[in-house]
């Protein structure tokens, strides 16, 4: 096991260390990037105290976990109602020697509860986290947190509807011939640069108002429209946008908001308008965005959290999504 150091670090000063790590990790998720995460804390940290402890060997970075600490209280930056996973950033091979180190410090500054939430099933944390903790003196508890489906894409089209079951073949070539037939100009556009992003943005707010009472009642969040706006536009100059409208006639009438990372795409919102129910446009904004991330090479569509029926009809199957607690007597 490496012998490796712990730092208390500054944000602004790891950030770009920090972001080439992301960079080497096989599986990155957008939301433990310091680009999302400088976002969130702008918007949502509330005066708790932020730690962004690192582990070196030597100079070199071998990992970045971000705590937000409130007594002897520790938990990762962000919070499940908008950062659907959560997780530190490590070198991969270097996750044993990591948590161990990171947790011996916790556990030495008096921090009794850690609290892990929104780890992927397939995150190295899970394993290497409940190993190191009885080392470091805390009690590992594990719990389904959510699930979140996700599609594995294959390198056509063609493909990729033969993946999905007899049934659901056949609604969706039905609905994609309805929609060709629905007259007019029938588009989907794609935006990723930052300005063109910002200006949509309130195209996206009205569908989403419009499609649901729940999408709703999240907008109108005290904050919730200003943090859109600024995440968006610093996720999109960053190269991790792609945001989709399928218009009629040039009017949107559904629109997808997606981060990119990896060769993945992240399905963050939505919104559509009923008006137009009858051609499915909800449905219809996400399988054509599914086209288009195999046409560029995408290798997965995650849909995140929420067991929506719609995920499963366009072929995502189950991720579990765990929360981990560690505490100490």
């Amino acid at each position: 096991m490496a012998n490796l150091t712990v730092h208390d670090e500054q944000f602004d000063r790891v950030s770009g260390e920090w972001a080439g790590l992301i960079a080497q990790t096989p599986d990155p998720i957008p939301f433990a990037t310091p680009t999302w995460q400088r976002v969130w804390l702008d918007h949502f940290q509330a005066g708790r105290t932020l730690r962004i402890l690192t582990a070196r060997d030597g100079e070199r970075l071998i990992g970045v976990a971000p705590f937000i600490c409130d007594g002897d209280r520790a938990e990762f930056v962000g919070h499940y109602s908008i950062c659907d996973y959560m997780d530190a950033v490590v070198t991969p091979g270097f996750e044993r020697s990591f948590f161990a180190s990171i947790l011996g410090t916790l556990a030495s500054e008096g921090v009794t509860t850690i609290d892990l939430r929104g780890l992927r099933a397939a995150s190295p944390t899970l394993e290497a986290v409940t190993e190191a903790a009885p080392r470091a003196g805390y009690a590992a508890a594990r719990e389904d947190e959510a699930l979140s489906p996700a599609v594995c894409l294959p390198g056509t089209w063609d493909e990729y509807l033969n993946t999905l079951s007899k049934k659901d073949r056949h609604e969706l070539r039905r609905k994609l011939r309805r929609l060709d037939s629905a007259g007019g100009d029938v588009v989907l556009k794609v935006v990723t640069e930052a300005g063109e992003a910002a200006a949509e943005l309130d195209t996206l707010f009205r569908l989403m108002r419009l499609s649901s009472h729940h999408k709703e009642e999240f907008l109108d969040r005290p904050g919730m429209e200003t943090f859109f706006r600024e995440m968006t536009a610093t996720m999109a100059a960053e190269g991790m946008l792609r945001f989709y409208f399928l218009t009629f006639d040039g009017e949107a009438v559904a629109s997808v908001l997606n981060f990119d990372l990896g060769g993945q795409l992240y399905m963050y919102n939505s919104g559509y308008d009923p008006a137009y129910s009858h051609y499915a446009v909800g449905l219809m904004s996400k399988t054509l965005l599914i086209k288009d991330a195999i046409e560029n090479g995408r290798r997965c569509v995650d849909f995140l959290r929420g067991d929506e029926s719609y995920k499963y009809d366009l072929g995502g199957k189950d991720q579990q999504v765990f929360r981990v607690v560690l505490t100490k007597s």
